[in-house]
């Protein structure tokens, strides 16, 4: 993957698959992704490109707009066993609406996580062990062979 997203997508990886948010589809092939407030559906599909290699196309907003693997994407990705999933650790992330946090600090994604850690009282250990979990799954990321990109799928908007 050439382009990486920022750490914390991890996080709120971690919570859609936790809470149940993210689902492979009987393809095996799509995923759809729930946001974390319930308001949006996105739809996540893996194609084979022009040159042959794989790409995850979705329409959520940073795979769209910013080209990296967004929270849907890694989702996915998890889902697949492609990157690692710890589900103890996804658990200490669930039910955090990530949208509310985020926009709660400006779309400052390091100050968010930061947020949602300190008010779960999370212990110094688990901070450490959670930050080297999300760096695992971004340098599984980097190391495999696929691209990412648009999905021109319209977001479902569930209410």
């Amino acid at each position: 993957m050439e382009k990486l997203p920022p750490v914390e997508k991890v996080y709120e990886a971690w919570t859609a698959v936790e809470d149940g948010h993210a689902c492979l589809g009987d393809d095996g092939a799509t995923c759809t992704v729930v946001s974390s407030d319930g308001a949006r559906r996105y739809t996540v599909r893996r194609e084979t490109g022009a040159d042959g290699r794989e790409v995850y196309r979705s329409n959520d907003n940073a795979t769209y707009w910013q080209g990296y693997a967004g929270y849907p994407v890694i989702a996915m990705l998890m889902l697949e066993g492609r990157v690692p999933l710890d589900l103890t650790v996804a658990g200490w992330f669930a039910g955090v609406d990530w949208h509310a946090v985020n926009a709660a600090h400006k779309g400052d994604y390091a100050a968010a996580v930061a947020a949602v850690e300190a008010g779960r009282g999370l212990k110094k250990e688990r901070v450490t062990h959670a930050r080297q979990d999300a760096e695992k799954v971004l340098e599984a990321l980097a190391a495999l062979d696929v691209a990412v990109g648009r999905n021109g799928a319209k977001v479902e908007e569930l209410g």
